[in-house]
């Protein structure tokens, strides 16, 4: 199979020179170009050929390479043809560069040469450039002429240039495949289940299917699927492996992943993408793209440093881009991205993927059959995807921004647009005071308040296209930004949406709420390969499924936990009532349950409560009644280094220690206590989420699309808190402990049934002193 480049990457990689300016970058969706494409693409007649397809094969660095494209229109006239490059942009034509010009030329001579080496009886091509600029869509149309031979010799040079590059491509996808067939599963034995695991990975990927994976603690989920990933490298089954999850943490494990293959071997290039604001440069912060050091002249400097980078090193980690990027004066961001293209694996968050803002387009544009995605994490997915379809703004900056900009003609229009959003925002809040309402829920956007955004965002882009870094612009782009996330998301809207209109903190709000973004997660994972969603806890599966997008046909598999049942106690305390309106009269009960858990064997325990609320009457209550016990409390903001002094308390030469921590909090997933770290969790409640009206939307929603609203809603994201938090104790074949549910809920049946394999042993315990037993009779039998 030969080696193969889109027309757009080649002219991009080889003639795209000087400074890098996101000024020159466009805002507009892809929705909107498609539209303005097609728009144009009808009003040219029967004899239009729209997205014309044109490839061919040449040799070049001793090897086939197919170079292909999708030309915007092309119309046939006997031995003259016309090819139709459109482009779209809030870029005005006169602010493009030389270099902008000559990428957007260069390909269309590409597509010429492609034409003419099609259509032998062909003597003259011209080449029309039509540029749209939005919002107000007005056009401008260049045109030049070309023909066979200058065609070819520009091609020649194009490709003649891009020998060296994919010499090198060629050459680290060879070390890439022939290790990979070589290397070895990198421990002396597989985990109990781990050796199916990896096999079912590994036909998934081959046969391009979806697959949801629960395997608990213990199993090795990431080494288990970056394994048989890497396998199918090998076999050209995949080209390239997405790794993405929701924590730093696990980005980190999947590092440590492929280190320990490369000791085995393993040669490729993997990438772990930093997010922009964490690995700018300090001299970075704050100066405009025109005077930024690292990116006037970056393309001159890319090449060099991207060679230098790939022949010396193949674990991109963020020190490593960092130090490369400084030596040769890069935006460090930016090199990543750059360099990602010659990667085998690349490691990052979801939203690289999934969030249609800030996805990666060189990757994931255009259907890529090749490419595997590892999600790990999958549980938080589900929450994830509706905050990146979701967004809000309001009215609180408007007025400030009246005031502070100047009285000047250059920025009348813009204070013309802001009164407009301002009116458009009182008169939302005039219908909540007519309805006697704290909010409106609607099926369909405001179209008047729609337009005027709209309005204000182009004034804002043209505004800021002229102004030097300030406080006020930086003030402007805040709410610009704003503005442009929801334009983008709004041309999403259908039914999984509601538009929102309420008063929060004296503040008139709008709110796009995503209900249900599982088409979208389905139409991303579509247009890839092998997709593999892995979670510790993923129960119950069809629940898991339905919000993630599963195709009819993918596949499911779970896994037993690893470890010895017996070595965990699950105790459900019946006599205790955690619900809202008996937490006071419980009060005495629980603290006396939670002193009989940590006296009985002392150590160190982790106490795990659903609000912050909740959290804090319990604390001090407990602190009142034994100031004797060693304590350590999650507050609400905690810096790294807070977090890293609560977590150091449970270190092994720590006296015993309780620990109170949020359910679903920072400390309630993502930590690793093994052994005498962590000997015992009690959680209280059932993790409903507090009762508001979002919550209520989505109850309503799922009702009538399954039937199932209040668990969807409300029951099934709060147990998987219970699960996640619960996990923290059994972290190794060694580990013993106990689980306390600290709820009468949970001896419910809807909740009985959700329990996994090895919760199977619980007990239910009816009084204190049954509980005094339970625990005891647990700490003192012989494993």
């Amino acid at each position: 199979m030969p080696s193969r480049i889109g027309v757009r990457e080649l002219v991009s990689f080889i003639l795209r020179s000087g400074d890098l300016n996101r000024q020159q970058t466009s805002m507009n969706t892809a929705q909107a170009g498609t539209r303005i494409h097609q728009r144009l693409q009808r009003k040219q007649g029967k004899a239009y050929h729209a997205e014309y397809a044109l490839s061919t094969t040449i040799q070049l660095a001793d090897q086939p390479l197919l170079v292909h494209g999708r030309a915007d229109g092309v119309v046939f006239a006997a031995k003259h043809a016309q090819i139709d490059e459109i482009k779209t942009s809030d870029v005005e034509f006169s602010e493009l560069t030389e270099n902008q010009l000559q990428l957007y030329w260069g390909q269309v001579k590409i597509y010429a040469h492609l034409l003419f080496a099609e259509n032998p009886e062909l003597s003259s091509i011209t080449m029309r450039l039509i540029y749209v600029q939005t919002p107000e869509e007005t056009s401008k149309i260049t045109t030049k002429t070309i023909d066979r031979q200058s065609a070819a010799a520009f091609f020649k040079q194009v490709t003649d240039e891009y020998a060296e590059w994919l010499a090198l491509k060629t050459k680290l996808k060879q070390e890439c495949i022939t290790s990979a067939n070589q290397v070895n599963f990198p421990f002396p034995k597989f985990r109990q289940g781990q050796r199916q695991l990896a096999a079912v990975v590994y036909k998934t990927i081959v046969n391009r299917r979806h697959l949801f994976v629960e395997a608990p603690t213990g199993t090795g989920k990431t080494i288990s699927t970056i394994f048989p990933a890497i396998k199918a490298l090998g076999t050209g089954q995949c080209e390239r492996i997405f790794y993405l999850t929701a924590k730093q943490s696990t980005r980190r494990v999947a590092e440590q992943a492929i280190a320990v293959l490369s000791q085995q071997g393993l040669r490729l290039h993997s990438l772990t993408i930093t997010a922009k604001d964490q690995i700018r440069f300090p001299a970075e912060q704050g100066v405009a793209d025109d005077a930024n050091p690292y990116m006037l002249g970056y393309y001159d400097r890319l090449k060099p440093a991207l060679k230098d980078l790939l022949l010396h090193q193949n674990q991109l980690t963020r020190p490593i881009i960092e130090r490369y990027a400084q030596t040769y004066q890069l935006d460090p961001f930016e090199f990543s991205l750059d360099a990602s293209l010659f990667c085998d694996v690349i490691i990052g968050d979801y939203n690289y993927l999934f969030d249609p803002i800030i996805h990666l387009q060189r990757f994931f544009a255009v259907e890529n059959p090749l490419n595997c995605y590892l999600i790990d994490e999958t549980h938080n997915l589900v929450d994830r995807a509706r905050e990146m379809y979701s967004t809000e703004l309001d009215d609180e900056p408007i007025q400030p921004l009246l005031n502070a900009l100047p009285a000047d003609q250059a920025t009348r229009k813009v204070k013309t647009a802001l009164c407009r959003v301002q009116r458009s925002f009182t008169n939302l809040n005039q219908s909540l005071v007519e309805q006697q309402v704290e909010f409106i829920n609607q099926t369909n956007p405001d179209e008047d308040f729609n337009t005027a955004i709209e309005k204000l965002s182009a004034r804002l882009h043209q505004w800021l296209r002229k102004r030097e870094p300030s406080p006020l612009v930086e003030q402007v782009l805040a709410y610009y930004f704003v503005c442009l996330r929801y334009l983008k998301l709004v041309e999403l809207f259908n039914d999984h949406f509601r538009w929102r209109v309420l008063r929060v903190d004296q503040k008139t709000c709008v709110r796009l709420l995503c209900l249900d973004p599982s088409p979208f997660i389905a139409e991303t994972l579509q247009q890839g390969g092998g997709s593999i969603l892995f979670s510790a806890t993923l129960s119950p599966l069809p629940y898991y499924r339905q919000l993630l997008g599963a195709e009819s046909d993918s596949l499911q598999y779970q896994l037993p936990s690893p470890f010895p049942p017996a070595r965990q106690a699950v105790l459900i305390t019946s006599y205790l009532k955690t619900t809202y309106q008996n937490r006071t009269k419980e009060l005495p009960q629980l603290l006396a349950s939670l002193k009989i858990l940590i006296s009985t064997n002392p150590g160190h325990y982790l106490v795990f409560i659903p609000s912050n609320v909740y959290l804090d009457q319990i604390y001090q209550a407990f602190l009142s009644k034994y100031p004797e016990v060693k304590t350590v409390k999650q507050t609400a903001d905690m810096s790294s280094d807070d977090r890293e002094s609560f977590l150091q308390a449970f270190a092994p030469e720590q006296p015993p220690v309780l620990g109170f921590a949020l359910l679903s909090g920072i400390f309630s997933e993502g930590i690793d206590l093994v052994g005498k770290q962590l000997i015992g969790v009690a959680i209280v409640g059932v993790g409903l989420p507090k009762i508001n009206p979002e919550t209520n939307l989505l109850q309503d929603y799922f009702t009538q699309k399954n039937g199932f609203g209040f668990a969807y809603a409300y029951q099934l994201p709060g147990f998987n808190h219970v699960l996640q938090a619960a996990g923290r104790l059994i972290r190794s074949s060694t580990d013993r402990g106990i689980v306390a549910l600290f709820d009468q809920r949970f001896t419910q049946k809807r909740y009985t049934r959700l329990f996994p394999p090895h919760w199977s042993h619980y007990q239910v315990v009816y009084n204190q002193h049954q509980f005094k037993e339970k625990v005891k009779n647990f700490w003192n039998e012989d494993l």
